[in-house]
């Protein structure tokens, strides 16, 4: 019996001592990489701001892009697969270098300094990942544990960055393996996540928030219609994905030498915008988003932007690609809603939500994001959205290296990577 209770204590002192590292590590990881976030918040705002006020810079995109194979090359990381490597060293032990930290906050902001379109998230993830994996290297942790700490990072940077701190602790423990969660993670990652966005906060980095205003009974009907939405979307996210992976394949195939593909992606996006007229589609797209819940958007926008994306991640700039999918969403969602006559705005909203499902697989921080980002009272609309367009966008995502465990219309295991 004095063995059974020996033993006993020992388990629970264990795992008290387990629980009291996993706090003081995730506020560390918080504090550190919620720190990077914010520095790199405002670096991206100056870089946007300065293009914005200079767009004759969009004419130094092909230089630039040669600029960014160089920093690679010069730190011998020319094999780089950006956040599929952090995805890889979570489920299948790939090694993830800190030095992809330095690399990717540089590279993102030489992109929208001189206009590629790509976003913020996926860099962001790239440098939480790396950081967290840093400190779980420094401190000797086993490669279960340092999985954990990518986590970490990951959600805080996410958080820091979007100021979306339910979905950015959760995002971390979706995105590897759609179907399982690892809740291991669940209270590290909700930590950091929240004390880089109180770090964030500190410093004086704005959440995004929108007003979608009033917002139509949930009936029969405008059901009916968020549902044939959100499967658009579904198609849509499907679509988005094809031509990432497309692109950089094409590149790949038609230019050999990086150089040389990174500097005639750049000369595809400057003749684009030249083509275009106006630099709409170039950086994140945020301001568009804002006009998009105002109702007012150009036909072509949602297309015109998974296009400018492609040319530029395909080709090597670097950055993110959730912020251009809730750009294509937004701008689908409201074209959908002025050619059906049923609230632009809502549809805006759910549209951002239903592409980022779709491209992501998460359906569980699609929901969270967007009560993140527009408020609870559209919640039956989210919730339908997000299922419809987790259920029909199939086994495609922005990630090749994320798994698909479980299929997504039975209960079966399948563990495939997405296409």
């Amino acid at each position: 019996m004095k063995e059974l209770i020996r033993h006993k204590l020992q388990h629970d002192f264990k795992r008290i001592k387990t629980s009291a590292k996993w706090v003081l590590f995730s506020i560390v990881s918080g504090l550190l990489v919620g720190g990077v976030g914010t520095l790199f918040y405002f670096g991206m705002y100056v870089v946007t701001l300065t293009r914005t006020k200079n767009p004759w810079l969009i004419f130094l995109l092909p230089v630039s892009g040669i600029l960014i194979v160089g920093c690679y090359r010069l730190l011998h990381d020319e094999k780089d697969t950006g956040t599929n490597l952090v995805l890889s060293a979570i489920h299948s032990d790939e090694d993830l270098p800190l030095r992809m930290a330095p690399l990717i906050f540089i590279s993102t902001l030489i992109t929208h300094l001189f206009g590629g379109s790509a976003g913020r998230e996926g860099a962001a993830l790239q440098l939480g990942g790396s950081i967290g994996n840093g400190l779980g290297k420094l401190f000797r942790f086993d490669e279960k544990d340092k999985h954990i700490m990518i986590m970490c990072g990951m959600s805080a940077a996410f958080s820091a960055l979007f100021g979306t701190p339910m979905a950015a602790a959760v995002f971390s423990m979706e995105v590897v393996s759609v179907g399982v969660m690892y809740y291991a993670a669940l209270v590290p990652c909700v930590i950091s996540s929240l004390v880089a966005h109180a770090v964030a906060e500190f410093f004086g980095v704005s959440q995004e928030m929108f007003l979608i205003g009033q917002i139509p009974a949930f009936k029969i009907t405008s059901a009916v219609k968020i549902s044939v939405l959100a499967i658009l979307c579904a198609g849509v996210s499907i679509i988005f994905c094809v031509m990432l992976h497309q692109s950089e394949h094409l590149y790949k195939k038609f230019f050999k030498n990086p150089y040389v593909r990174i500097f005639s992606g750049g000369c595809f996006v400057l003749i684009l915008t030249l083509l275009v007229g106006n630099q709409n589609y170039n950086g994140t797209g945020i301001n568009i988003i804002e006009q998009c819940i105002d109702g007012t958007v150009r036909p072509e926008a949602f297309f015109m932007k998974m296009l400018f994306t492609a040319l530029t991640l395909g080709a090597g700039f670097k950055g993110g690609e959730i912020v251009p999918s809730f750009f294509t969403g937004a701008a689908f969602g409201c074209l959908f809603g002025n050619l059906s006559g049923f609230s632009p705005t809502l549809c805006t909203a759910v549209g951002m939500a239903a592409v980022f499902c779709g491209v992501t697989n998460c359906p569980i921080t699609a929901l969270l994001i967007s009560f993140e980002l527009f408020g609870y009272d559209g919640m039956p609309y989210f919730l339908l959205a997000v299922a419809f367009s987790y259920m029909l966008s199939g086994y495609y995502g922005l990630y090749s290296s994320q798994k698909i465990i479980y299929s997504k219309y039975k209960t079966n295991y399948i563990n495939r990577k997405t296409h």
